[in-house]
């Protein structure tokens, strides 16, 4: 295992995630006699553990899972805002914008329920998924470098929170990279999710415990809000690249927006190199599609989302009329979204994909959004809850606008790709707003540059306005080894470029399978502390 491809001879299965505990579990489950549901659901659990600045039991889920015939099945496990939020309350606590952190912020934490719908599709019990996890919630396990580097940056924020304090900086001092967390409280959670389901959190002891935790800290979030929560089963949303099909989750996920921007490529008939000839046109696309995001993305049980205009040649043909500056379709603005970001190198977002000769395939991605999510971890519980409800907007004239029992517009883009009905590929990224760009760097690395996947995944990246949702300015961000002729080329079109490191978690964490004539290769980011296995 490592960081680079990995390949095997006549391999059956493959997995790649952002920690290599996590892909070492997952490849434990293949080995056990699992698929790649198995193998995505052990690796999310063991980093609900490893990695709990970025996802766990108190975030959000999306999945794509491919079955032996084809059919991919989209499972939406994102979470609503309390029946009791009081917008105008949010708005006098965040300035009129809402809030980025804090009780106000907390959405009902769908990943159990997402982690219970994956199990559908795989072979071994639900509670052997957990067995790793529970070990390492127990006995400890050390400090990864991502988890190090955001304790440090963040310890204010861990200090002021007794749960988090008490877990990740005991005695006032926050644990460094190799040092031993332990979390005896998640433990038992996760032993009781095990056992029982995702039931015990949502309509059983767990989760009574957990809403009475957040209430005394100032949420809304009640009873009745957990148990009103399922995660939601829904059909892919597909669009053909070059000879491919490329399928995502739909709204209230982001992915209709990789889709706008692979079509919108095709429209225009650029070099899609991310670092090559016509960068700066790719930039223009990438940031036309965001803001179009932000004009329509929101909770389709409340708004309708219209899909079938947003892909359709005539939108793609007005985005890219604004993109060439010759259109108004699209126009500038962002409808009255939310601008919600995060501290520079964290949050968000975790991404798990796994594959089998027996044709199951699964792209997962599970999140708190910022990095440490509202900042608070329940300690009767060891919950750390995200903040999703950043992400909605004020503005009563948006589709996102919060609401009583709604759900926020999403950034998780999990993908899959086929090639004339058969599995192609599985890819999925970290990386807030910027997900879809993240992911369309692969496919036109992978698909177009014909490049390996871990040689795809370590180049230089870029991305228009970083993280963030609800931005309509060109700050961009780009690691600091692409070819300086691609900055030079972005700096001319007018975008205010912010220099990182190479090979900066600011860009995301991406991993990547493709099918192969021998059987799989794998890559995961070297940004990442993760690996990639095949067997």
């Amino acid at each position: 295992m490592g960081a680079g491809s990995f390949r095997a001879e006549g391999a059956r299965w493959a997995v790649a995630t952002p920690h290599a505990l996590a892909t070492e579990a997952g490849a434990r489950a293949f080995g056990e006699g699992g698929n790649a549901a198995d193998a995505a659901l052990a690796a999310a659990a063991v980093l609900a553990v490893a990695y709990p600045h970025q996802c766990g039991v108190g975030g959000d889920l999306f999945a794509l899972v491919r079955d032996p015939d084809g059919k991919v099945v989209a499972i939406n496990a994102s979470g609503a805002a309390p029946l009791g939020i009081d917008v105008e309350a949010v708005r006098a606590a965040g300035g009129g914008r809402m809030p980025e952190r804090g009780p106000l912020t907390i959405t009902v934490p769908g990943a159990a329920s997402g982690w219970a719908a994956l199990h559908r599709h795989a072979r071994l019990p639900f509670a052997r998924a957990f067995v790793e996890a529970i070990a390492l919630a127990e006995e400890g396990v050390a400090v990864a470098g991502s988890v190090g580097r955001s304790i440090e940056r963040n310890l204010e924020l861990i200090l002021a929170d007794p749960g988090l304090a008490a877990v990740f900086a005991p005695a006032g001092r926050a644990l460094r990279t190799g040092e031993r967390l332990v979390q005896p409280a998640l433990a038992r959670t996760l032993h009781a999710i095990a056992e029982g389901g995702a039931e015990v959190l949502y309509r059983g002891e767990v989760g009574e415990r957990l809403v009475a935790g957040l209430r005394s800290r100032g949420s809304p979030i009640a009873p009745e809000d957990l148990r009103a929560h399922e995660a939601e089963l829904d059909s892919a949303l597909a669009a053909r690249y070059r000879d491919l099909d490329v399928l995502v989750a739909p709204p209230n996920s982001q992915g209709f927006v990789l889709l706008e921007i692979l079509l919108a490529i095709q429209h225009l008939g650029i070099d899609p190199d991310p670092v090559g000839p016509d960068v700066a046109l790719l930039a223009e696309v990438c940031r036309a599609a965001s803001i179009d995001r932000d004009r329509h993305n929101a909770d389709p049980r409340r708004v309708r989302v219209q899909l079938g205009n947003l892909l359709d040649d005539g939108h793609i043909a007005a985005l890219c009329d604004e993109v060439r500056g010759t259109g108004s379709a699209i126009g500038p603005g962002a409808g009255g979204a939310a601008r919600a970001s995060r501290p520079s190198g964290d949050g968000d977002t975790v991404a798990v994909v796994a594959a089998d000769a027996d044709g199951w395939a699964v792209s997962l991605i599970q999140s708190l959004w910022s990095g440490w999510g509202a900042g608070i971890l329940e300690p009767t519980t060891g919950i750390l809850l995200h903040d999703r409800g950043n992400c909605f907007s004020l503005d009563p004239a948006s589709p996102n606008a919060l609401e009583p029992g709604k759900r926020p517009a999403h950034t998780l883009t999990p993908a899959l790709v086929a090639h004339e009905g058969r599995f192609a590929a599985a890819l999925g990224t970290r990386g807030g707003g910027g997900q879809p760009q993240i992911l369309a760097h692969l496919l036109a690395r992978v698909v177009d540059l014909g490049m390996d996947p871990a040689e795809a995944i370590a180049a230089p990246r870029w991305l228009v306005h970083g993280m963030d949702v609800g931005r309509t300015d060109r700050h961009l961000l780009a690691e600091s080894d692409a070819p300086p002729a691609a900055l030079a080329a972005l700096e001319a079109a007018g975008f205010d470029l912010v220099r990182l490191p190479p090979r900066s978690e600011d860009v995301g964490h991406a991993h990547l399978i493709l099918a192969a004539e021998a059987g799989f290769v794998a890559a995961a980011d070297p940004r990442s502390d993760g690996a990639a296995s095949a067997g």
